[in-house]
């Protein structure tokens, strides 16, 4: 199977860079007790990390134009593809329904892995403009979100009904941990709901985690399969429409058909009209 938009060699050191970005922004209140408590999460070092990050997705966009990844054709999909993912996540807050999953996974399969990154991160952040959810949490969504369209394209080739009951295994499993990970971004500051189930710094690694794994059971876990229900669902029912109507797309959008100027021959030359 190949996919419509290549990931080039500049583009995928950037996408490195922001996932090591994430990585850290994620995991450095382990390593020390931060202050404040979950209200505050991230509030010093959440703007930065956002400040940073949407240079680079842009980098990745504009890095790929150079390279001849992708063209006028394939920006303005990844702009219909947005606003659509940022329509399907304004009911989200009905217990868990949460479609954004069922056209992310689809269009990083058919796409790419690159192009799956930066929709997902796009999608996200413009989702948040529309039902203001704009907070420090942002950046980590975006993150979440980026990683999951990248898994999507990262899945092995197969067609027909496999490839669907793979997405629909994939959707659940990432939506599952897509939870997980929104859980971490906020959990080493502290929880309301006791002791227990709270960051302790210094800690035993193991210890921590059976914290950390009872928070996320006594918190968000129904939510998340809630998520995940309703990802494998969509999949299920017009998951093989969704992904066809992808792929007539990327064939007639022709992404990786090269451009080529070639010089009309005197018979097809037009003459100009005389001058009066």
């Amino acid at each position: 199977m190949t996919v419509a938009v290549r990931l080039r060699p500049s583009s995928g050191v950037l996408l490195g860079v922001a996932s090591l970005l994430g990585a850290v922004a994620f995991t450095w209140p382990l390593l020390v007790q931060p202050a404040g408590s979950e209200n505050v999460a991230h509030a010093g070092d959440a703007p930065w990390v956002f400040i940073v990050l949407l240079p680079l997705l842009f980098g990745v966009v504009l890095a790929e134009v150079a390279d001849g990844g992708l063209d006028a054709k394939a920006v303005a999909l990844l702009g219909v593809l947005a606003a659509c993912g940022s329509a399907l996540r304004l009911p989200g807050g009905v217990a868990g329904f949460e479609p954004l999953f069922f056209l992310l996974i689809p269009a990083g399969r058919v796409l790419g892995r690159g192009f799956g990154f930066v929709l997902g991160a796009l999608t996200l952040f413009a989702s948040a403009l529309l039902i203001g959810g704009i907070g420090p949490w942002l950046p980590f969504q975006m993150f979440g979100a980026a990683w999951v369209g990248f898994g999507a394209g990262c899945l092995p080739p197969m067609r027909g009904r496999a490839e669907l009951v793979l997405l629909a295994a994939y959707g659940f499993a990432a939506s599952l941990a897509y939870g997980l990970l929104l859980n971490l971004w906020f959990w080493p500051f502290g929880s309301s709901a006791g002791g227990d189930v709270a960051f302790v710094a210094g800690d035993a690694v193991v210890a921590n985690l059976q914290r950390f794994w009872a928070f996320h059971l006594a918190t968000s876990l129904g939510w998340d399969l809630a998520r995940a229900l309703t990802v494998v669902a969509l999949l299920a029912v017009a998951g093989r429409p969704v992904l066809g109507a992808l792929r007539r797309v990327a064939r007639r959008a022709a992404f990786d058909a090269p451009v080529a100027f070639v010089a009309a021959s005197p018979a097809e030359e037009v003459p100009c009209p005389p001058s009066t």
